[in-house]
């Protein structure tokens, strides 16, 4: 026993001494770092523009590449992390500097972004990184937040490394501003507002992982001239603290529950987009609170059992049957309903072709096998009576064997026939014999003998 507690020991004070931090951070130099970083004037705002326009290229072609090239180069992190640093250590200079300089930042990110999309000739029919850009989910929030907890590490660190901690924010930042930008440039307020939720949302969980960081690794609190105005900044920051926080957990749990519902009425519409005899073509989920999804359907009306059945079947994915709406639309009164429906009959013709075809490569795949084990009866009579020349004549049987217990195997019966009877050793060597030369593990042999008069 003692042995095993010594042992954990070990493993214990190993663990710590891996993962402690402690004699690694420099706070003060941290600080002073993030301080002097939040201010955006001079080149900051020239590199600023510059990436957020090579950002937008890369959302305008859809190119990944382009997007984190921009990302390399974007200083985008100081005024974020001021805010942050701020809330945990009482600053409320800093808080007012770093909220001054995130709102040039946000103002220049938006002008670059919105000039570069107004002149810019190109026009995807479906620019799918700037859509993906407009709605929030909790895979943007967990980068933000990581990215926050990275940064103010990156920056705390005594030895500085290779780790580029400000290419994680600018992942949750500038692509909502550049798409924010295009909304602004082409009219469309549902890109910028989607966007720019998007943006405040990643902003806020940045700042909190910062100050939950700033709080754990005990950055010095700002000093006040009076205990009077140290308990008025600590309850004004309380307040901001709150403010950040309330919102933000209960935006990342609600978060949660979209992409979980949608995910789910994703998997549901696939199960059953060709139903009856009709098509689901379309689906729109009503977001907010009270969150339900209507599903198109055009085809011949449904039946009250194929009602029932997709209720059913919604319920197994997840999705109550309250929050299901079924909306039927005849053929006749949609061009695009007709469009869909027809696409989806084209679609299950080419399922149907495709199941057939690929059962019908089984089938000759399962033949050219029976092929390859089939057997050259004249050859292997010959090398029978080669090699065993008690043996005139064979008669093989391929079938089924069926035991008392009624249990059926295959079975591939041989009789081997001799004028006089075949020793027993000598029959099995026989067996064994035409088990591998027929490359079958069932072959039995049975010894008929007749006198020839």
């Amino acid at each position: 026993m003692v042995l095993g507690m010594n042992g954990t020991e070990r493993f214990t004070n190993w663990l710590k001494n891996v993962i402690s931090i402690n004699d690694q951070i420099d706070t003060e130099v941290a600080a002073a770092k993030i301080k002097s970083d939040i201010y955006f004037r001079g080149p900051n705002v020239w590199i600023l523009a510059f990436s957020v326009i090579i950002a937008s290229v890369g959302l305008n072609i859809n190119s990944t590449a382009v997007i984190i090239g921009a990302m390399l180069i974007s200083p985008l992190m100081g005024p974020i992390m001021g805010l942050g640093l701020a809330l945990g250590t009482n600053d409320t200079s800093l808080l007012k500097g770093s909220v001054r300089n995130l709102l040039i930042m946000v103002i220049v990110s938006l002008l670059a972004a919105s000039l570069y999309f107004l002149v810019s000739p190109l026009n995807l029919v479906n620019p799918t990184e700037l859509t993906a850009r407009t709605r929030p989910t909790i895979y943007d929030v967990l980068v933000a937040l990581f990215g926050g907890l990275a940064g103010i590490l990156e920056s705390s660190r005594k030895e500085k490394g290779t780790v580029l901690a400000g290419v994680a924010i600018a992942t949750a930042l500038m692509p909502p501003l550049c798409t924010a930008g295009y909304g602004i440039a082409k009219g469309n307020s549902a890109f910028f507002f989607g966007a720019m939720l998007l943006f405040l949302i990643n902003c806020v969980f940045i700042i909190l992982a910062t100050y939950l960081m700033t709080k754990y690794l005990r950055f010095k609190e700002a000093e006040y001239a009076s205990s009077a105005a140290a308990r008025r900044t600590r309850t004004l920051m309380t307040i901001a603290i709150i403010a950040v926080m309330v919102p933000s957990l209960w935006s990342a749990t609600l978060m949660v529950m979209d992409n979980n519902f949608e995910r789910n009425v994703r998997s549901f519409v696939a199960d059953n987009k060709n139903f009856g005899q009709g098509y689901i073509y379309d689906y729109h989920i009503t977001e907010g609170k009270d969150r339900k999804v209507e599903v198109f359907y055009a085809g011949r009306k449904l039946t009250g059992e194929e009602m029932e059945f997709l209720s059913e079947s919604a319920i197994s994915h997840g999705i109550p049957a309250d929050k299901l709406q079924i909306k039927e639309r005849d053929l006749g009164d949609s061009d695009k309903a007709t469009d869909q429906l027809l696409k989806g009959i084209y679609e299950r013709a080419e399922d149907e072709i495709k199941r057939k075809d690929l059962k019908i490569k089984d089938l000759e795949n399962e033949l050219s096998e029976m092929k390859g084990r089939d057997v050259n009866y004249r050859r292997l009579a010959r090398e029978i009576r080669y090699s065993y020349p008690e043996v005139n004549d064979i008669t093989i049987t391929k079938g089924a064997e069926v035991d008392d217990s009624l249990r059926v195997k295959d079975r591939t019966v041989v009789l081997a026939v001799s004028k006089r009877p075949i020793e027993p050793s000598r029959l099995r060597k026989v067996e064994e014999w035409l088990r591998l030369r027929m490359e079958d593990t069932t072959v039995v042999v049975h010894n008929i003998n007749y006198h020839h008069e």
